[in-house]
């Protein structure tokens, strides 16, 4: 009876060793593993690189709208590059279509759209190019982001204006918006797929 009742607590003894050495090694390989899966981010001279790249020879003020937005807000973890129609009478429509480029996930092909509302007439046809804050995951994109307050900033042709949903946040930096930045109010909603319907 004492032989077995060694042997058990010998088990029981090498058992909890296992389980100790087996948990430790799971906590020594956690920060490993978030960091792996952590998006990774896009610097101020990459962001500025693309840029240039797409916007071409109008692309003067964009690094500094682009350090603007990375003193404010960081780097981003993805961004969209695209173009943009929009026409308005007081109540107008904006419709856009793009890729969103992350370094985790690769590229995905996004759709725009939504509905503006001020002192706003004509229309317009812009590149643009997104920069997107705290993305947990592509999917997360397809919602509607509204307007942060006081959030515009213009500089050399270009305008930035920062949108959210929670604590993602798109800041889209267009080329010639003129006063129009200023003087209409709305919201962005991605989709996959395109609509004609803004809301």
């Amino acid at each position: 009876m004492r032989a077995a009742r060694a042997v058990s607590l010998a088990f029981s003894g090498r058992l909890a060793a296992t389980l100790a050495l087996a948990f430790a090694l799971a906590l020594a390989g956690a920060p490993d593993r978030a960091r792996a899966q952590a998006p990774e981010q896009y610097s101020q001279d990459e962001l500025v690189g693309a840029g240039h790249r797409f916007f071409g020879q109008i692309s003067g003020g964009l690094a500094s709208v682009i350090e603007r937005a990375v003193q404010q807000y960081g780097q981003p973890n993805g961004y969209i590059l695209g173009e943009e129609g929009s026409g308005a009478i007081l109540a107008g429509a904006r419709y856009g279509e793009g890729a969103l480029y992350t370094r985790n996930a690769g590229t995905h092909k996004v759709f725009w759209q939504g509905p503006s509302f001020g002192w706003d007439f004509g229309g317009d046809g812009a590149r643009v190019m997104m920069l997107v804050y705290n993305l947990p995951d592509t999917s997360a994109i397809f919602r509607r982001y509204v307007g942060v307050n006081g959030s515009a900033y213009l500089v050399g042709g270009f305008g930035m204006t920062v949108l959210s949903n929670h604590d993602i946040y798109v800041v889209p930096v267009r080329a010639g918006l003129g006063a129009r930045l200023g003087v209409n109010v709305g919201y962005l909603k991605f989709t996959d797929k395109p609509t004609w319907n803004p809301f």
